[in-house]
């Protein structure tokens, strides 16, 4: 089926172009009379405007990015639903799209959302993006954009993080408090921004208390279930099980928690567990995991408001770092039986 242009409307009405446009556009130069004869002719010819053109002419598309990671765990499906509450509320299309924690996917997913002229993005950055030139390039351009969870220090951009350093502070202290002291962290990858700061609060926990930091009880792993299991089987393997685990993420500690109970390992009599981000599954497993909350909706929700903002000041605003809380949720596998 033709699509129905402005041309052809004109035509219809034996009229130019530029009438049939200030008509659709209720201009004050245009009689009421000619007004209405001209939409009730577009309308009986299927016309409908073309949001391309529209959106060029008004140099703005209501369309925002929004780049995520990864959408195995709970965490950043959370997340956009905060970011949608904000920006369907005021006509905005949010467009989704994944890097699978790959860099290069990363810059192409950008790519793409610049070739839909998205008004601004949101991102959260892959475990493989140490490189940030290309975004650092639309920052100096004036390009809106937010990030959050996982940030660059690189960027003059606002960001949305929770306190990863007092949470990982508080969990570790939650097993010291129990009377732990031979505590180990599987860190998460070296280098990026909040899986430091939550090995500088394990280490900062440790020395308040007088605990020797032993280097070798700090492992990195990934960011998945079988990183959990691998850093977990390496540990039984060399006969070196620790009293106590405070895990990155919660997938880490659930992969250290299956391979602790494939060997007979009873939790947490035996190893006490923490995990981080309060994933669904924190509570469905065998034991219930304790796990830091982090406040998904809320950042998702402050991500929002803040790429908004600067939507519409057009450029002139100071970039902002808001930083929210989260909550260590205490159950069984972190709870020392008397």
């Amino acid at each position: 089926m033709k699509h129905v242009t402005i041309k052809d409307v004109a035509k219809r009405l034996h009229c130019s172009i530029s009438t049939v446009s200030r008509a659709f556009n209720d201009k004050y130069d245009i009689r009421k009379e000619k007004r209405d004869e001209i939409l009730a002719i577009a309308k009986e010819m299927g016309y409908s405007p073309n949001p391309i053109a529209k959106s060029l002419l008004k140099q703005c598309t209501n369309q925002i990015g929004v780049i995520v990671p990864e959408f195995l765990n709970s965490f950043f499906p959370e997340v956009i639903i905060g970011i949608q509450d904000v920006f369907l509320k005021k006509g905005y299309q949010v467009l989704i799209m994944q890097s699978n924690e790959s860099f290069e996917n990363e810059i192409s997913n950008i790519k793409t959302m610049e070739n839909n002229m998205v008004d601004g993005m949101i991102i959260s950055l892959s475990k493989e993006s140490k490189n940030v030139d290309y975004l650092k390039d639309l920052v100096a351009k004036g390009f809106p954009l937010v990030l959050f969870n996982r940030v660059s220090d690189e960027l003059n951009t606002s960001k949305v993080i929770i306190d990863d350093y007092k949470c990982a502070f508080f969990a570790t202290e939650h097993f010291i408090y129990q009377g732990y002291k031979n505590i180990f962290h599987f860190a998460g990858p070296t280098g990026m921004v909040f899986t430091e700061n939550r090995k500088n609060g394990f280490k900062d926990a440790l020395r308040k208390h007088k605990i020797k930091i032993n280097e070798n009880n700090i492992i990195e792993t990934g960011l998945l279930v079988s990183d959990g299991e691998i850093a977990m089987q390496k540990l039984i393997d060399s006969n070196n099980l620790p009293e106590a685990i405070f895990a990155v993420n919660d997938p880490t500690a659930i992969g250290a928690i299956k391979i602790l109970k494939k060997y007979g390992y009873k939790i947490p009599n035996d190893v006490s567990i923490v995990g981080f981000t309060e994933s669904r599954l924190a509570e469905l497993i065998d034991p219930p995991l304790t796990s830091v909350a982090q406040p998904t909706f809320e950042i998702g929700q402050t991500a929002a408001k803040l790429l908004l903002e600067q939507i519409e000041l057009k450029g002139i605003f100071v970039p902002q770092t808001i930083v929210l809380n989260g909550r260590l949720n205490v159950r069984e596998s972190s709870m020392k039986l008397i």
